[in-house]
């Protein structure tokens, strides 16, 4: 009888100091070891941050803009790369955990599901956040110095490289609500996928219904802060990047809300 009392009572003390403030900064804590030690979410960042640079040489070298791009535009090219990147980061931080089962043990650490969601959650946005600024400003710097004197406007580089260094984070906790609705990583990642690039290739298919369709992705936020030539209102609408992305983070987060209900009361 002792020693059930005692593990009941052992039990619930986990279970309140994973609802306080310490219990969640312990599983913030968790969660960015997982992030920086497990081989698939250290390499799809990794790849993230690596691509929009590299694609800014590539474009400064050849040239490759329309006369009517930005600098900013051009140099972010490997942007919408960077977001497809930022989607599988998100779907494997937890689908990958489902893979292994290794999601069993993080519930018994940290038995409020919500809580471990909304850690993966923290860490995964950061992450993507921080990475997408750092390479997109880098893609700036290199294309304003390779393109400079070319003949093409600027653009505006503040505050529009926060707002796509948003767009990343976003898309990337889409993914995490994908890869928690789904469990299974290849299923999270093509989810994910998907939805960043369907809209805007299949809209062309629906007429007058295009701008609607791409208007609806996560990609079209991103090409309207980035200032391309491809965003224009025809393709992709006429609302604003800053009201794309408002969208785009209430997709997010209607999104996580529906996989926490899902997570809470589902077995693992």
């Amino acid at each position: 009888m002792t020693g059930t009392a005692d593990g009941t009572a052992a039990a619930a003390a986990g279970r309140t100091e994973g609802g306080t403030l310490a219990g969640f900064g312990r599983a913030v804590r968790a969660e960015w070891t997982k992030a920086r030690t497990v081989r698939a979410t250290v390499w799809t960042p990794a790849a993230m941050a690596l691509l929009v640079p590299a694609l800014a040489v590539f474009v400064g070298a050849t040239g490759s803009l329309r006369p009517d791009d930005t600098v900013l535009g051009g140099s972010l090219t490997g942007a919408l790369l960077g977001q497809l990147a930022a989607a599988v980061f998100g779907t494997l931080a937890i689908s990958g955990e489902y893979g292994t089962g290794m999601i069993r043990a993080t519930f018994a650490a940290f038995p409020g599901r919500g809580a471990v969601l909304a850690a993966k959650a923290v860490v995964v946005a950061a992450v993507a956040f921080v990475l997408a600024l750092a390479s997109c400003t880098a893609a700036f710097g290199v294309g304003t110095v390779m393109l400079s004197g070319e003949g093409y406007a600027t653009g505006r580089p503040m505050p529009a490289l926060i707002g796509v260094a948003l767009c990343h984070a976003a898309t990337a906790l889409l993914g995490l609500a994908l890869g928690a609705l789904l469990r299974h990583a290849a299923g999270a990642v093509t989810a994910g996928v998907c939805l960043v690039l369907v809209p805007s290739l299949v809209a062309p298919l629906f007429g007058d219904l295009e701008r609607w369709i791409a208007g609806a992705s996560p990609a079209a936020a991103l090409q309207k802060l980035s200032q391309t030539s491809d965003a224009s209102a025809e393709a992709v609408g006429s609302l604003g990047g800053w009201p794309s992305l408002g969208l785009l983070l209430a997709a997010a987060g209607v999104l996580l809300a529906a996989a926490t209900v899902v997570v809470r009361h589902r077995d693992a």
